[in-house]
């Protein structure tokens, strides 16, 4: 989930056609797995590769021990930057409990926790700024991974008494409560289809296996559909795990504030007829690629997040868009009040704020998105979100 966009287009990006790699790039095991699953039909769509390569639970790339992010891993994150993004956030979320009332008990849901360092963050500014809040709430984690569930319980240790986290949404649907559900960078980790367009009609790549254990990219016939304005050879990425992430997720919730920061566009931008090699990235080591079948388990494969697309799908289940920004704008907005009240004076504080919001550092790679229940959206988010 790196912090990296792509420039604006200029024209097309290099686009190989099918990515062939040797096995001896990558984990033999895991590439054992998905030359398997491949086997049993011919081909798998690539959403189903990027379970195995992303999510195995032994060698995929996430059920890594927690080393993927930060100056030593392969991608620097805001919260890389250090607590004033997690203070942030938590003035956010108590701004939404003093609205609504003061709520008790009330939830907040973080969507992969990765180390449990962001919601060490939330926690420790909540309890410091709002007792009352702070005793009220319950900081529930839906984590799928065994060891980064690990990593969040010895992170979150001394915080224990406000927290549960737990395998899935399940176990925490079951007792919704009113509250904030939010997740950084993780929507551009949720699996993707690659589709292209030819002789005028969509087609989705498949990944195949050669001979040699080489992984490549070959068209099936699709039920994805975008319109015919696209040239010949136009390749994208399109989501359509959105309705089902955001009904697990607002099951959780009796109503609410749902949150996602990450890089991406609105859908105009998104699918314009320039981007036309789409926006799949792989990162190692802070260096981003092309080319998803280098190093199965070992690489970051990642896309752009389609914001247009996430607002209509949250709306079939009673959340709109009422925010929808750059995070240096957003941020600065929410720091306002801690600024005036001097909060932000030293100069650790003062360098991370820069980094969050400056546009040449993190402030115009990533946007921020705000979605409530039963609220109606604003006529400039609408705009924005081409909605």
């Amino acid at each position: 989930m790196p912090d990296a966009l792509p420039k604006p287009p200029t024209g097309d990006l290099p686009s190989p056609q099918d990515y062939p790699n040797p096995a001896a790039t990558a984990t033999p095991s895991l590439r054992e797995r998905i030359i398997a699953a491949i086997a049993r039909r011919g081909s798998i769509p690539f959403p189903e590769y990027l379970e195995i390569a992303l999510y195995d639970p032994e060698l995929g790339y996430y059920a890594r021990a927690g080393t993927q992010v930060g100056r030593d891993g392969d991608f620097y994150t805001s919260v890389s930057v250090g607590p004033l993004f997690g203070k942030l956030l938590a003035r956010r979320f108590l701004g939404w409990w003093e609205t609504n009332g003061r709520p008790g008990p009330w939830r907040i849901l973080e969507i992969g926790g990765h180390d449990g360092t962001l919601a060490a963050d939330i926690l420790s500014e909540i309890r410091l700024i709002s007792p009352p809040a702070w005793q009220a709430l319950e900081y529930a984690i839906a984590e799928p991974l065994p060891r980064l569930r690990g990593l969040q319980k010895t992170c979150l240790e001394h915080l224990a008494s406000r927290l549960r986290i737990a395998e899935g949404f399940g176990g925490i649907a079951s007792h919704p409560l009113p509250g904030v559900a939010f997740g950084n960078e993780i929507l551009d980790a949720l699996p993707f289809h690659l589709i292209e367009m030819k002789g005028g009609a969509w087609q989705e790549l498949h990944v195949t296996a050669g001979e040699n254990g080489t992984l490549a990219l070959t068209p099936r016939e699709t039920s994805i559909e975008l319109g015919t304005a696209f040239p010949e050879g136009y390749r994208t990425e399109v989501r359509t795990g959105f309705p089902d992430c955001l009904a697990d997720v607002t099951a959780c919730l009796t109503n609410g504030l749902l949150l996602f920061a990450d890089y991406g566009f609105a859908s105009p931008e998104y699918y314009d007829i320039y981007r036309s090699s789409g926006t799949l990235r792989t990162f190692s080591s802070h260096k981003a690629g092309e080319d998803p079948f280098a190093a199965p388990g070992e690489t970051d494969i990642t896309a752009h997040v389609d914001f247009t697309d996430l607002a209509k799908a949250a709306g079939a289940v009673g959340y709109s868009p009422t925010v929808f920004n750059s995070q240096g704008s957003h941020l600065t907005h929410l720091a306002k009040p801690m600024i005036l009240a001097g909060g932000m004076d030293d100069p650790k504080t003062i360098a991370q704020f820069r980094t969050l919001t400056h546009p040449a550092h993190l402030g115009a790679k990533f946007h921020i998105i705000e979605l409530e229940s039963s609220a109606e959206t604003p006529p400039d988010v609408a705009h924005r979100l081409a909605l």
